[in-house]
């Protein structure tokens, strides 16, 4: 089969769909990439994809652009003929469907989060439900990453019930996440893993960690991922130069591998506002890393609470610091016990050959058509 594959950046394919394109390309099926073209544009076509180059901006809604985005789609789906189209993230899940529906090419979309126009009850979350709702029906399968969103979907009447499907996230690779032992000798380190905008719980986290120096905590407090002023939810660099030059946060820039940094730490936080399932903490867990989250779809089917980390109250600094200061606090056997509970639970349920072999099925059904 000619399969493509459409995200919202070339770095996403990559970094997190190479091993089912691999899989793809072993049983014999041609891959083609469709994305914005970016550093890890290449990375793809040496990896033996054909890439595609679609102009699409992630950081917000412009209906002008997006509405040119189902032409442009559809215009390279006329030209590719693919047999079956893999859908990722907001954008190309809508949009792309609705360029494939024209053209009858069977798609696969996967929900990775439904992003913050769920999060309110405004104009946007009411465009983006409509748009959901116009455009899903077309789908032969959807798969969603968490139970929440599943049912949200299927309660709205945005998802035919015969069409969905649930997933464990992206999955996580354990041999590349592989348990490594907690430093003890070490300060204890807190490390947030994201994008700086304030829907990831930034903020939270960073009143959080006032709050606990301000007690005296010996600790190191640590913040890893991208600036993104473009981002109408972005953390301003000049936010984050404050954090840093007052002492607050240790600000460790961006990384292409996050294994050294997650090795490093005896905790991962994510006060997230919501997710589909996040990976950092699919990576954190997998590496026997204890775990901090939020109480919230996507966030509490990673962390059981009291099990392998902490849960939190959405947009409450003063709970998070809470869980902080509780986890600091645990003795070295409880941490252990923490991340080897962590680490049991992705073996059982995140495994990415749970994920490979979910796609692997639906496209055989597509290809008998069934």
């Amino acid at each position: 089969m000619r399969i493509a594959v459409v995200l919202n950046t070339s770095w996403n394919i990559y970094n997190f769909r190479m091993n089912l394109i691999k899989s793809l390309q072993e049983r014999g099926h041609e891959v083609h990439t469709v994305a914005p073209n970016d550093e890890y544009t290449n990375r793809l076509i040496e990896a033996g994809c054909t890439h595609h180059e679609v102009k699409m901006d992630s950081r917000g809604a412009n209906p002008v652009k997006d509405f040119a985005l189902i032409f442009e789609l559809r215009s390279i789906y006329k030209r590719v003929k693919p047999d079956v189209i893999l859908h990722y993230t907001i954008k190309p899940n809508v949009y792309g469907t609705l360029a494939a529906a024209r053209l009858r090419i069977p798609v696969i979309n996967n929900v990775c989060g439904l992003g913050t126009a769920f999060l309110k009850n405004d104009i946007i979350s009411r465009v983006a439900i409509f748009l959901y709702r116009l455009s899903f029906r077309f789908a032969r399968k959807v798969f969603f990453q968490n139970p929440d969103d599943l049912n949200l979907f299927l309660n709205k009447k945005l998802a035919r019930p015969d069409a969905v499907d649930l997933l464990p996230g992206s999955g996580i690779d354990l041999k590349k996440f592989s348990p490594v032992a907690l430093n003890s000798n070490a300060p204890f380190t807190f490390l947030l893993i994201s994008r700086l905008i304030t829907d990831k719980g930034v903020l939270e986290y960073v009143d959080a960690v006032k709050k606990l120096k301000a007690e005296g905590m010996n600790a190191k407090f640590q913040l890893l991922g991208a600036i993104d002023e473009a981002h109408k939810r972005g953390i301003s660099k000049s936010l984050v130069n404050q954090w840093i030059q007052s002492g607050t946060i240790e600000y460790l820039g961006t990384t292409e591998d996050v294994r050294a940094f997650i090795e490093q730490a005896h905790c991962i936080v994510l006060p997230s506002y919501r997710e589909g399932t996040p990976r950092t903490l699919l990576e954190a867990a997998s590496s026997s890393r204890p775990i901090i989250a939020t109480d919230v779809p996507g966030c509490n089917q990673v962390v059981d609470d009291q099990v392998n980390g902490f849960l939190c109250n959405m947009k409450d600094a003063n709970d998070l610091a809470d869980k902080m200061r509780k986890m600091a606090n645990l003795d070295p056997q409880s941490l252990i016990r923490f991340g080897q509970n962590g680490r049991k639970k992705m073996e059982a349920q995140y495994d990415e050959s749970i994920v490979i072999n979910k796609y692997l099925e639906a496209l055989s059904e597509i290809e008998a058509g069934t």
